[in-house]
């Protein structure tokens, strides 16, 4: 289980490490698409804090566990780099299962982590990898 950790002496309450995350993309409706019906959950449009930027949020509660995060789209970016996101899940088996009839492919399938759960690891409609973890 990981440990939430204070980051610096400004931060009033422990968090975890990840604060934010952003998975870039080239056509935004194609990846909403498919996260939409991956994670069986709908995804929130979100005011760009930039000019030219179009972000879409997989929606967030300040109060829960975890980290929010958005796909973004941004002339000069391209999707595909080498961070990796892992979406919590019951059952990441299910979340893999929707994988390609949405438009992604799967790169590995569910497989054990030990005591730490299992892991699918798949890559979406955009070509960004990204992980889905589960204890079941």
């Amino acid at each position: 289980m990981a440990v939430p950790i204070e980051l610096g002496s400004t931060m009033s309450t422990p968090r975890n490490p990840v604060g934010w995350f952003e998975l870039y993309v080239t056509d935004m409706a194609r990846a909403r698409a498919f996260y939409e019906a991956v994670l069986a959950r709908p995804l929130e449009t979100m005011e760009s804090p930039i000019p030219g930027m179009e972000m879409v949020t997989f929606g967030m509660d300040p109060e829960a566990g975890g980290c929010g995060g958005a796909l973004v789209k941004m002339d000069g970016v391209t999707p595909g780099g080498s961070t990796l996101v892992y979406f919590s899940c019951d059952d990441c088996a299910t979340e893999a299962g929707r994988v390609e009839v949405s438009g992604g492919r799967i790169a590995q399938p569910k497989f054990p982590i030990g005591p730490y759960g299992f892991v699918a690891l798949c890559v979406d409609s955009e070509g960004n990898m990204f992980g889905l973890h589960s204890m079941q």
